[in-house]
């Protein structure tokens, strides 16, 4: 079974979001098919911890000392292997988690979990196939009235759904099981050629911003700390002695619009599409246009490097990014305007602020537990490399050459992943709502 076809006999469903549904199919609802699990583990004689993340029930070390787990976990439910489990809450602050878990194994799952379980259990994973699918359409944020915090069981209990055969049922788990297992290795595989990707810009961007493009060029000691030589040509300072350092808008996400002057704030310098070396439109955000006339100090500069002032990691601090074109921009909120006192084009510092070699500087001068921030002093104080102007511009070149390549790699990647996503979910949609038939 690798094929679907149209069913020729359908009828309304009365389902907003199924439509029309083959004409043997039944409408129940999840009361009629399955029943809540309350099996508190209240002897703890469960230690099997699991946990809903991403759509996967997944095992957790019940021994961590991660301090978001509870000091007892007498008051979790014990679930069984097809269970299927909903995580009806947050809807309000979250519209992008996967909601609906089926569970392969018996084990122990927080209690603030709504848990099934199908009266029969050759339901079990269509039923869950089913509710995954109204979970992708982002059913359970459009279920009762108002701004909701989250959902009970009696208005989850009361949700129409369509039920085939049970031939029907298996031939489409089936079918599903197999088809997403290969999507799912695709994307897998994507992601890690990503991944590779990356790192191996990360590595031509440290290498050539600290060493140059010769690997013949005689070297000197550095007198640094954080890399030991550099080619004989190159200089070092100290950054006060290159900028001056400026402070981005005093606003927060109220104040941003949806037309006006563009402002690039420390959230996307810390987004994970910013290339650091030049602005993309997807960094851009937009303030009123009274900002003009009472912070035009806050606007960026062809040739200004905007940093982030803060981090939630270590890894994050010395993100930033650079300016290569003139225009109306201003620096947002947590944000430090870096200034070049030469006027001239800082490209190939805003390579060497990507290498982990210069980041360390900061890595060692800042301190924080979930919040790292990044001083003017802190700044002032880091040294950089500073090879001859000429040099300076090959680098850049070179690094813009194979980064491009690098970078439209990974975006074809990317790019397949959200096309798998979509065709993943549309199988998934078509088959378990009876708009085609496995055969």
């Amino acid at each position: 079974m690798n094929n679907t076809v149209p069913y020729t006999d359908m009828k309304d469903s009365g389902i907003k979001w199924i439509g029309s549904v083959p004409a043997s199919w039944n409408v129940r609802t999840p009361y009629q098919l399955a029943t809540r699990v309350n099996n508190k583990n209240s002897d703890l004689s469960e230690q099997n911890l699991l946990s809903l993340s991403y759509g996967k029930i997944k095992r957790k070390d019940i021994n961590t000392n991660d301090g978001l787990l509870p000091a007892s976990f007498d008051g979790y439910n014990i679930i069984e292997a097809g269970d299927i489990v909903l995580r009806l809450t947050d809807l309000q602050n979250d519209h992008t988690s996967l909601r609906v878990g089926h569970a392969t194994e018996r084990g122990i799952i927080t209690s603030a979990y709504t848990t099934l379980r199908p009266i029969n259990p050759a339901h079990s994973r269509y039923l869950y196939y089913l509710i995954h699918a109204f979970d992708l359409k982002k059913g359970f944020y459009g279920m009762g009235s108002g701004v909701r915090q989250g959902l009970n069981y009696d208005e989850v209990k009361e949700l129409k759904t369509v039920v085939p055969s049970q031939k029907e049922q298996d031939a489409i788990t089936s079918f599903l099981d197999a088809q997403c297992s290969n999507i799912e290795d695709l994307i897998l595989e994507s992601k890690g050629i990503i991944e590779e990707l990356k790192q191996w810009r990360a590595a031509i961007i440290q290498e050539t911003v600290t060493k140059g493009l010769s690997d013949k060029a005689p070297r000197k000691k550095s007198q640094l700390e954080w890399i030991e030589d550099i080619p004989a040509t190159w200089e070092t300072a100290r950054l006060k002695a290159l900028f001056t350092f400026g402070k981005g808008l005093p606003i927060t996400k109220e104040n941003l619009v949806e037309t006006g002057v563009a402002v690039i704030s420390y959230g996307q310098i810390h987004s994970k599409t910013n290339l650091g070396t030049r602005i993309t439109e997807d960094l851009i955000r937009y303030v009123p246009e009274s900002y003009l006339t009472s912070n035009p100090d806050s606007l960026v500069k062809k040739y200004d490097l905007l940093m982030a002032d803060t981090s939630e990691d270590l890894a994050g601090c010395g993100n930033c990014v650079y300016v290569e074109t003139d225009g109306q921009l201003f620096a947002g909120y947590h944000t430090i305007i870096l200034r070049s006192v030469h006027k001239r084009s800082n490209k190939y510092l805003s390579y060497l602020f990507k290498s982990d070699a210069w980041r360390s500087q900061i890595r060692t001068r800042v301190s924080g537990v979930k919040l790292f921030s990044i001083s003017r002093k802190i700044l002032g104080a880091l040294t950089v490399l500073l090879p001859p102007e000429e040099e300076q511009v090959r680098i850049v070149e070179y690094l813009d050459r194979k980064c491009e390549l690098i970078d439209s790699i990974v975006t074809e990647k990317e790019l397949l992943i959200a096309e798998l996503e979509v065709y993943k979910r549309s199988l998934i949609y078509e088959t378990v709502t009876g708009k085609r038939k496995v055969v």
